[in-house]
């Protein structure tokens, strides 16, 4: 994205004055800019009222006070009228008067059974009456005529010599789950708010069990069938592995449509969209078309094509591009095959377009993006505002979009029946941001905030903090829109999964962002509204029969963990995070609403992380605590016990859900992402050491997954004895 210029006004033609008593200097862009206290304390008041943290602290408990550019770049960023420094009196005016004259929030939360009211904000006695229509989800309309008079009033405030007042409205009770819309008519204004009524609760998994999977990024796995990474085939085959040894789940990355071309952007975490799926994961020679087409069957037995297939199939990493190209030659032919004539096939995809309309726009729109090889930013006018039109793409690359964004469906949607009938589950995950270049940030481009990058502050790790370069989701906007985008993201996966991670769950109550030309460590935090966001997920989980996990990693505060325990969404407990260094306790202890694992994606498998362990000498508590609890029959450090003994000491936890990475059982050593770094390291790209029909006969990988479903079975069991027992004392 463009970086926005920010605009300073200074006294004076050429730099500020000295500061006198009770100013502050302030340094940047090579200038003193001289700011008295008051000045200070009225940025920090506007601040305050958009949401935006003046200040936070850093991992080491130390309060950082955020600079004032940041904080102004902020505010541009969500709409407040500032451009310097001289608009922030002007701007607390403004913000205070806009607060006051939207007579009610746009969204309202009930939680089902609770007592549901809409809180107003009125000139007083400039209106008398009022006309409610509420619209139920179902279709039902209900109708109130409160008078606003007899209402609750709980507060007033004089805003510019006009008196305003507080009222409280009760809603109708007993409203059914969903989404409903209330239309409010006071005199010649109308309001209109979406009423979310939700279950308090996430979907939680059913009474005392305790689950395992296998964890495997589908690019990451491989067999001697797939085309040099892994593909929706290989995925079910894992599936039925798994659940043959007692797994219950397979998690992956983010599956999700990505830049494989120009540009090249392999990372599952930046993806062009969290609405469509990435082609390159399909099983291409099980489509239909590809043994009906006689362009893809002359393609895929020419020698070339061969080579082409030997040449990625032995490369110890995914080549995207080439991979890509080979895939996209075949599949442009099968397209070709199913638009050529009528038939089922050609009828099927037409239903399901109309039942997803969506995907016709992004069709266009990548075709779009190819035919004119530049970025959306630098579309003409008409373009960029979301206008296409027939032409502005090649017709043949928007059917080939279409066309493969319905088989991914298929595809996807086999996968995750055939585990929902085997009583198994997919873990997906969702993914925090997209790429800036995408479709997601054209098509939803005022639910995003141009100039702004989500990041994290500076930590242990990265002592001048992340930029990930994407924007931010606008929380104002993304309210006044009803949700619309966020849960589309959540019900696209959902479709799928029956077990769904948020990636940096604090992101439901604020998020770090890095305004355009500053380091990441001069971010500042901005708060969304995190009980919407609970509502919304709470309704969508329990509609889908999906667990929620949130990544809930490095500095999270404590409101956010009690927040997620409050509605049941689960927590991670990853092991080499859990030492707790106090004597006689070496872990922490583990809660049942958790997802227990020895590591993510973005940290060194366990065999790495063991040996940087015993460099450092600490490789005692650990062997010696397991000991005691029966996990290892003497304290040896030797890797391959402890980390079966970790894996035991988790399966035989209290955790509801336990991933097994499966890398770590052959001890692998190399990392998946090495955060922080882009050409060091081949992030995205390793393949796994072992394809999966070797995986399956390797003698350190079945036997100990075995192991951990009799843990688990004898955990569950545990756990129903226990249930039955207090059960019998009520």
């Amino acid at each position: 994205m463009a970086a926005r210029k920010i605009r300073w006004s200074f006294p004076g033609p050429h730099r500020p004055p000295d500061p006198g008593k009770g100013a502050t200097r302030i340094c940047f862009e090579g200038w003193l800019m001289t700011m008295a206290t008051t000045d200070i304390h009225l940025l920090h008041r506007l601040a305050r009222l958009y949401g935006v943290e003046v200040g936070f602290r850093d991992y080491a408990g130390c309060f950082r006070q955020a600079t004032p550019q940041a904080l102004l770049a902020a505010l541009q960023g969500l709409g407040a009228p500032v451009h310097c420094l001289a608009d922030v009196t002007a701007g607390l005016r403004e913000r205070t008067r806009e607060q006051w004259e939207r007579c009610c929030e746009p969204v309202v939360v009930g939680w089902h059974g609770a007592p549901l009211h809409l809180d107003l904000r009125l000139p007083a006695h400039a209106v008398t009456a009022a006309e409610c229509s509420l619209e139920l989800e179902n279709g039902e309309v209900r109708r109130l005529f409160p008078d606003v008079a007899d209402l609750p009033l709980l507060a007033a405030r004089v805003v510019e010599g006009i008196r305003y007042e507080h009222r409280r409205l009760p809603l109708p009770p007993g409203l059914p789950r969903g989404y409903h819309r209330l239309q409010l008519y006071l005199g010649k204004h109308t309001a209109h708010v979406l009423i979310i009524v939700a279950p308090r609760f996430a979907h939680d998994l059913a009474g005392p069990d305790r689950i395992w999977g296998a964890f495997m990024p589908l690019y990451a796995l491989h067999s001697r069938r797939s085309w040099g990474a892994g593909d929706y085939a290989d995925l079910r085959d894992l599936l039925d592995w798994a659940g043959s040894l007692g797994g219950r789940l397979v998690g992956t990355l983010p599956l999700l449509a990505a830049f494989l071309d120009e540009p090249l952007v392999p990372s599952p975490y930046q993806p062009v969209s969290r609405l469509f799926w990435n082609e390159f994961y399909l099983d291409v020679g099980a489509v239909e078309e590809a043994g009906r087409s006689p362009g893809a069957q002359r393609l895929m037995e020419s020698p070339e094509f061969r080579r082409e297939i030997a040449d990625l199939q032995a490369a110890p990493r995914v080549d995207y591009r080439r991979g890509m190209a080979v895939r996209r030659a075949v599949l442009e032919h099968c397209a070709q095959t199913c638009f050529a004539e009528e038939s089922g096939r050609l009828s099927a995809l037409r239903r399901w377009v109309a039942e997803n309309p969506a995907t016709r726009d992004y069709a266009r729109f990548r075709a779009t993006l190819e035919k004119r090889g530049t970025a959306w930013t630098d579309w003409p006018e008409r373009m960029q505002n979301g206008l296409l039109e027939e032409g502005d793409g090649d017709p043949a690359a928007e059917r080939y979009h279409l066309y493969v964004q319905w088989l991914t469906s298929r595809q996807l949607g086999s996968v995750s029946l055939r585990a929902r009938e085997n009583g198994q589950m997919l873990y997906l995950d969702l993914p925090l941001g997209v790429h800036p270049a995408g479709y997601d940030a054209w098509r939803e481009r005022a639910a995003f905030v141009p100039g702004i990058s989500t990041g994290a502050p500076p930590d242990a790790f990265f002592a001048e903090g992340q930029d990930w370069e994407f924007p931010p989701l606008h929380p104002e906007r993304i309210r006044e829109q009803g949700y619309r985008y966020y849960i589309a993201c959540l019900r696209n996966h959902l479709r799928y999964a029956g077990l769904l991670r948020l990636d940096h769950v604090a992101g439901l109550h604020r998020l770090f962002w890095v305004p355009a030309g500053l380091p990441a460590s001069e971010g500042v935090y901005v708060r969304y509204n995190a009980k919407e966001f609970y509502a919304v997920l709470c309704l969508e989980s329990q509609r889908h029969q999906a667990v929620i996990v949130g990544e809930d990693l490095g500095i999270v505060p404590g409101y956010v963990r009690r927040a997620m325990a409050r509605h049941r969404i689960y927590r991670m407990y990853v092991l080499p995070f859990e030492l707790s260094g106090t004597p006689g306790e070496t872990l922490r202890p583990i809660r049942s609403q958790s997802l227990a694992t020895l590591n993510t994606h973005d940290m060194a498998p366990f065999a790495s992380f063991w040996l940087d362990e015993k460099k450092k000498g600490a490789g005692v508590a650990l062997p010696l605590f397991l000991a005691r609890r029966g996990h290892l029959a003497v304290a040896t450090n030797r890797v391959t016990s402890v980390l079966q003994a970790c894996l035991a000491h988790l399966a035989a936890s209290r955790a509801g859900i336990l991933l097994v990475n499966l890398e770590d059982l052959w001890l692998e050593r190399a990392p998946q992402n090495v955060p922080g770094t882009t050409d060091q390291h081949p992030n995205w790209q390793r393949k796994a050491r072992y394809g999966l029909e070797k995986i399956r006969g390797l003698p350190g990988v079945a036997p100990v997954l075995r192991k951990i479903s009799r843990l688990r079975n004898a955990r569950q069991i545990w756990g129903m004895r226990r249930a039955q027992r207090e059960g019998v004392k009520k």
